[in-house]
């Protein structure tokens, strides 16, 4: 089983994460952030991995912190999960539609960490939930998780529809490159034998 938990104590968040893989999309989140409890459940149900998530984090200042440092948690827990990558797709894409709202994602788990993020969300604020932290929640995934990531906004003007969009459509790429290959019989998907 490709599984992970991940904890993590800072001065600032105590988290706790468990990852699978290889799931059904089950989900019991509670970060304390309700935009950031919707994203990741959806994201565990459209990627089937089951995820837990228990945050207790200053968001008494606000909720950048939670916010970065799950996702920082959430790429530790890929990484793990992964080991060597033996056998993975290695790439996924995916282009999905929520309402008017387009959203395109690529991922390659290179073994190097790029995001390039261009939602432009028309609104600062989605509830009470900061516009700039979805990016943020991203840069923290791929830093630890050590994959490339775009995503990019073809269409939308509503932000929680390009945020909701970008979070189910990472999750159905992000599961079609974890995904094992049986042609691959355990290879490693580089020429360089290594990512």
């Amino acid at each position: 089983m490709r599984t992970s938990e991940i904890v993590r104590r800072t001065a600032e968040t105590d988290i706790r994460l468990t990852l699978s893989l290889d799931g059904t999309g089950r989900a019991d989140i509670d970060t304390g952030c309700g935009f950031l409890n919707h994203m990741l459940t959806l994201f565990a149900r459209h990627g089937r991995f089951d995820l837990t998530v228990k945050c207790v984090g200053d968001t008494d200042v606000d909720d950048h912190h939670t916010v970065e440092d799950i996702g920082i948690c959430l790429g530790l827990a890929f990484a793990q999960a992964l080991g060597d990558m033996g056998g993975i797709n290695r790439y996924g894409s995916a282009i999905l539609p929520m309402d008017e709202a387009l959203i395109l994602t690529a991922v390659d788990i290179s073994g190097r960490a790029h995001l390039s993020c261009d939602l432009e969300l028309p609104t600062q604020k989605i509830g009470s939930f900061d516009s700039e932290l979805v990016k943020e929640f991203w840069l923290g995934f791929v830093r630890k998780a050590n994959l490339t990531l775009h995503i990019r906004k073809l269409a939308g003007e509503n932000s929680h529809h390009i945020a909701e969009g970008a979070f189910k459509s990472a999750a159905r790429s992000l599961r079609a490159a974890v995904a094992i290959d049986p042609a691959l019989n355990g290879e490693i998907p580089s020429t360089k034998g290594v990512l």
